[in-house]
């Protein structure tokens, strides 16, 4: 009985510790299979966010170099009506609007030609995107000073073709910007280009304004018996009232390209890797002549150093040991990834993106212009005489603003741009979508455009010519800068990232932006020469709205035309070397096995 239950008890034991060990068993490789599946699901990046945004500095010096590039523009934008006036003060306001059109188109005309050409030289190994800042950035300094020192229209003109025709910061900056964070931060990394300009567009305006005629605005510092002025005041002040504001512009772009040679690093990814060198510019000047002239083609090709053979020239003791051929010599060397060829990136969505950019350019460039110069005209006594008073589309005039004023007017501009792009344009972004917002944006420009001359038309304070003044007339001003500004804030960085997307291959990205900027920059100086006609056109017949009117059905068609656009992958062509075509090859010899 005793052994009966001594054998049971033994069984118990034994069942209870085999059961224990089962469940201890069970346990390990239910974790060891938990573990697996774990390792086995793909690990999601961390979201994208200002915060976990990497290489902050690198883009924060980017987006310095477009802000001081915006500056010039936005402080010209404040005097060039005035100082057209000044070198020949008896043109008609219809002359003056026409070669204010031309002298804002002049600096893009020339990036038609250059765009493209700077574009290409960035894409070049041995230059990359870095030189072509340097460049474009220093070109322009100097073509500021240039105009502050300029005592005629031809001169300004010539000055701002230079200016035009050796930037080629845009492309380059873009470039930049995409290649040096990932795609998923692109969102947020683009939107720091709109909020340069909306920062240049607060901070050009009012120092443009403040240095004009420096001598007159701080005489106490710059005038007559004055701290600096001496008995008559600061002479080159006086003979050149528009230079102090240029020279400021210069000095702000010459600053930035010391940030950039010292702390920017190259983004171009076959860059070749050598030591600073003195002659560093000749490499950028060979680069950019090899694309002017085109060489010949042949079949030569000069020998690689490892080919030349000893054999050949009877020193036995230079001949190859084949026994020192290793995977580390010869053999091994890398070979070169192939290059997206310039006819083959002319995708549909490359054009149909190029013609939605050239339109909202016009448009923008346009807008550019008529603003500046309607809110620099006279001020009409009365209707004109040819028609009746009460016929609603025709009128005349303008604001009369003086340099002080009309910085105040261009300010409101990077004011509500700023906020708005700090503020709702992530939210909006992130909740319809990149297209959505591109699409609805572009309906508002057409409904400023067409208010915008009816400002002249609200009470003011003073009767002219004087300048117009009051409540009624700023609170004009901000309802068409708050329309325009909306539809800017949410097109420009969505018409930058559907352009960067729209590139079929990470190989010609800097050549993508270089068409982009091209076509930026032909319809922004069409836009603002037609316009500039249009308005002159517009003052003759006493209709000074018809020049407002022609942009805003332009604008229309815009709206029209980004309903055939889409948000291209950025890799829509795949070469040999790219690990997707690989993928692709594998599978096409494992289906035909």
């Amino acid at each position: 009985m005793s052994t009966t239950s001594a054998e049971k008890f033994d069984q118990i034991e034994s069942h209870h510790r085999h059961g224990r060990s089962t469940g201890v068993t069970r346990s390990v490789m239910e974790d060891q299979e938990h573990s697996a599946e774990t390792a086995m699901q793909p690990v999601r990046p961390p979201q994208a966010s200002w915060t976990s945004m990497p290489h902050k500095d690198q883009l924060a010096i980017l987006a310095l170099s477009r802000m001081v590039d915006f500056f010039q523009m936005a402080s010209l934008s404040t005097f060039m009506v005035h100082q057209l006036q000044s070198f020949d003060p008896s043109l008609p306001n219809s002359c003056i609007s026409r070669q204010a059109g031309m002298l804002q188109g002049s600096f893009t005309a020339a990036q038609i030609v250059t765009a493209v050409l700077w574009g290409r030289v960035a894409d070049e190994p041995n230059i990359g995107r870095k030189k072509v800042l340097l460049v474009g950035l220093i070109g322009t300094a100097f073509s500021c000073i240039g105009l502050g020192f300029s005592r005629s229209f031809t001169q300004a003109t010539l000055w701002r073709l230079l200016g035009g025709a050796i930037n080629g910061t845009v492309g380059a900056a873009r470039t930049m910007v995409a290649e040096t964070v990932e795609k998923r931060f692109h969102s947020r990394a683009f939107l720091l280009l709109p909020v340069a300009f909306n920062v240049a567009n607060i901070l050009g305006p009012i120092f443009g304004g403040m240095l004009v005629d420096p001598v007159t605005s701080f005489p106490t510092l710059l005038g007559p018996s004055s701290v600096f002025g001496g008995p008559e005041g600061v002479a080159w002040m006086i003979k050149y009232p528009y230079a102090a504001t240029n020279m400021l512009s210069a000095a702000l772009l010459f600053a930035e390209a010391a940030l950039v040679y010292f702390f920017l690093r190259e983004t171009l990814a076959s860059y070749a890797k050598r030591g600073p060198s003195p002659f560093g510019w000749l490499d950028t000047s060979r680069g950019l002549l090899a694309r002017l002239v085109p060489r010949r083609k042949s079949d030569y090709k000069a020998l690689d150093p490892s080919q030349s053979v000893g054999l050949l020239a009877g020193i036995e003791g230079d001949a190859i040991n084949m026994t020192e051929l290793s995977p580390e010599g010869y053999l091994e060397k890398p070979f070169a990834k192939p290059k997206l060829s310039f006819s083959r990136l002319w995708t549909s969505n490359v054009v149909l993106t190029l013609l939605s950019i050239a339109i909202f350019d016009f448009h923008m460039g346009a807008f550019s212009s008529l603003w500046i110069i309607f809110l620099s005209t006279e001020r009409a006594e009365k209707h004109h005489a040819a028609r009746s008073p009460s016929d609603p589309f025709y009128f005349d005039g303008g604001l009369s603003f003086q340099p002080t004023a009309i910085s105040y007017a261009l300010a409101v501009i990077g004011l509500v741009g700023l906020a708005l792009q700090l503020s709702l344009y992530p939210w909006a972004n992130s909740r319809f979508g990149l297209m959505r917002c591109f699409r609805y944006s572009l309906v508002l420009f057409p409904v400023a455009y067409f208010l915008a001359p009816f400002i002249s038309l609200l009470p003011s304070w003073t009767d002219a010519p004087q300048p117009a003044s009051g409540p009624w007339i700023w609170i004009g001003i901000s309802m068409v800068l708050t329309l325009q500004v909306t539809a800017r804030t949410f097109a420009l960085p969505a018409s930058i990232l559907l352009l960067n997307n729209s590139s079929p291959h990470p190989t010609v990205l800097a050549t993508i932006h270089g068409l982009g900027s091209s076509t930026s920059s032909m319809f922004r100086t069409v836009g603002p020469i037609a316009a500039g006609f249009w308005y002159g056109v517009g003052l003759e017949m006493g209709a000074v709205g018809m020049a407002w009117w022609i942009v805003a059905g332009i604008s229309c068609i815009g709206c029209i035309a980004s309903f055939w656009m889409r948000n291209g992958s950025g890799r829509e062509i795949l070469l040999p070397g790219d690990e997707e075509y690989q993928e692709i090859q594998e599978t096409q010899a494992r289906t035909r096995d």
